[in-house]
């Protein structure tokens, strides 16, 4: 296979502190995706080339679709819905209310359009927290929550595979890709265990999304690359490398999600490296890989 068609480029230099939880909406052709500490959800047009945004009143860790309209995002320790014509926010459900210095991480809507996301204590640094804090828990299209397991570092990259069995999932400070046995009924998830350790090099595994090949893809923070890897074999099938270190997340978008979009941070970079690596917070495109993605589920709820 020859590699040399993959082609990244810049499409939005969008000087994101940390950018993240970059989702596809095809009805509008748009990138959503947010800006953890600067408490924004951004969406971009990609016909248009316009960014529009939605400032909210905590850090904001992910945003997903809704099928009944507008978007749901994780706030703070808070599970809302967001409503794009009029900017608001509604609370559908708090987490962690023990826990003052937590904040949601990242979160994806499952194939039943539960919306799964997990938390983590707030940063002193980047990656550098109280550990053991966090959990991960599932928002039901009623509005009730359910918690899975607590002990989390970092609660990150999420998603399902293509027969809808198997959660794939990322605590970063684990340096492993986990996979449970998942019910898609219930929701409920079992028996983990790790499908792919990092490599010293590859860093911190942070978002993840998986391919139409049921290949998963994980953005290495402080790697600079993201990496496809075969969650059967426990194999790294590719390794795409992008011009900035801090790569936060990916997933597929544009026509026939055969685009890959990353998004990337630059908080805790130096201002030398920030000279070096000018598109740092930028959202990247990434084509030519020779495969594609799914579209996004939407919250059911």
């Amino acid at each position: 296979m020859i590699m040399s068609s993959v082609k990244i480029e810049c499409v939005l230099p969008e000087n994101c502190r940390c950018g993240e939880s970059p989702v596809w909406e095809e009805a509008s052709d748009s990138l959503l995706f947010v800006d953890i500490p600067a408490k924004k959800v951004c969406r971009w047009d990609s016909l248009s080339k316009g960014v529009q945004q939605v400032t909210v009143d905590a850090p904001v860790s992910s945003v997903a679709l809704r099928q009944s309209g507008g978007y749901v995002a994780t706030i703070g320790t808070k599970f809302c819905a967001l409503n794009w014509e009029d900017q608001s926010v509604a609370v559908l459900a708090t987490v962690d209310k023990d826990k003052k210095n937590n904040r949601f991480n990242d979160g994806k809507v499952d194939p039943a359009g539960r919306y799964f996301a997990g938390t983590m204590a707030e940063e002193t640094a980047p990656a550098v927290l109280e550990r053991h804090q966090g959990s991960l828990y599932s928002l039901f299209p009623d509005h009730h929550v359910e918690k899975y397991f607590d002990q989390v570092d970092i609660s990150n990259g999420l998603d399902w595979s293509l027969d809808h069995k198997i959660f794939y999932y990322i605590d970063s400070l684990s340096y492993s890709v986990d996979a449970f046995d998942y019910d898609l009924q219930t929701g409920k998830i079992s028996n983990r265990r790790s499908v792919y350790k990092l490599e010293k090099e590859e860093q911190i595994p942070d978002g993840m999304c998986i391919d139409a090949e049921g290949k998963l893809w994980v953005a290495c923070y402080n790697g600079g690359r993201v990496i496809r890897l075969d969650p059967e074999t426990g194999k790294r099938l590719q390794t795409v490398k992008l011009p900035v270190d801090k790569t936060t997340s990916c997933c597929f978008g544009g026509k026939d999600y055969s685009e890959m979009y990353v998004t990337c941070a630059r908080d805790g970079m130096d201002a030398e490296k920030l000279l070096q690596q000018p598109q740092a917070g930028g959202i990247f495109k990434i084509t030519g890989l020779g495969v594609k993605g799914i579209p996004p589920y939407p919250y059911a709820g």
